[in-house]
């Protein structure tokens, strides 16, 4: 990689290192990147889920007083995530992505369209809480570990449905998760496929810087604003990626 193409990665790093931690989505950020550095596809997607796992350590840093509380929650649920992570690591490495591909638009879509009506569909739910949560846990390692772009903004949504907390409590928790998942994705990837460890250095360090700025900034923004951005930032990745199966 040339200078223009380190520097390239390291904005890129800064800027999903915030998106995820304020809202989630930043791998549509870097993966992009990735690939504007001469990254093959499959390479790239690898690398970038290697490289954003120390921002969304980081956000777990600069949003722990909103973890206050939860400790039991997350016992119950992080070898869930894991599990899931592990399942979507082998799904990636061992099927097709093109019929994936197709479908994440219209999850990230359906995502986003539940956070946004969130209070009505919590008022016409009844479903079993517990079993409720981790599914929807499970669900979101599966996509985290096979692509992961929007995990975040996934995990709030169905996280709303489920938990009676505040957002940004949620957005905490959403943290850990997609933490745990990420750790998933650089075990397995690690040993099993070929990752640029070159990009990973220039991405990797600079997540972290935006993933703790971001989390510091998502703790006081109002619970509307910060719903609003994560709605607004998931309908844009939406879309995004439903031109990118379709063109």
């Amino acid at each position: 990689m040339d200078v223009g193409q380190v520097l390239l990665l390291v904005v890129a790093g800064l800027a999903a290192g915030v998106v995820n931690a304020v809202a989630g989505g930043g791998s549509l950020i870097t993966f992009p990147s990735l690939l504007g550095a001469g990254l093959p596809s499959v390479a790239a997607n690898v690398t970038n889920s290697v490289s954003v796992f120390p921002g969304y350590v980081s956000s777990v840093v600069g949003s722990r007083a909103d973890l206050a509380g939860q400790r039991r929650r997350l016992v119950a649920i992080v070898p869930t995530s894991v599990v899931g992570g592990a399942v979507g690591c082998a799904l990636l490495l061992n099927t097709p992505a093109r019929a994936f591909e197709v479908i994440v638009p219209f999850l990230v879509l359906g995502a986003t369209a539940t956070l946004a009506f969130q209070d009505r569909l919590k008022r016409s739910g009844g479903t079993d809480r517990t079993t409720a949560l981790h599914l929807v846990v499970f669900v979101g390692a599966v996509y985290g570990g096979y692509f992961g772009a929007a995990l975040g903004v996934m995990y709030v949504a169905a996280l709303a449905l489920v938990v009676n907390e505040s957002l940004n409590r949620i957005n905490a928790l959403k943290n850990v998760l997609s933490a745990s998942v990420g750790l998933v994705t650089v075990v397995v990837f690690a040993l099993f496929a070929e990752i640029h460890w070159g990009a990973v250095a220039a991405v990797a360090p600079a997540t972290v810087v935006g993933g703790y700025v971001g989390a510091r900034i998502a703790r006081r923004l109002p619970a509307p604003v910060l719903k609003g951005l994560i709605v607004t930032f998931g309908a844009v990745i939406g879309v995004v990626l439903l031109w990118r199966a379709f063109r």
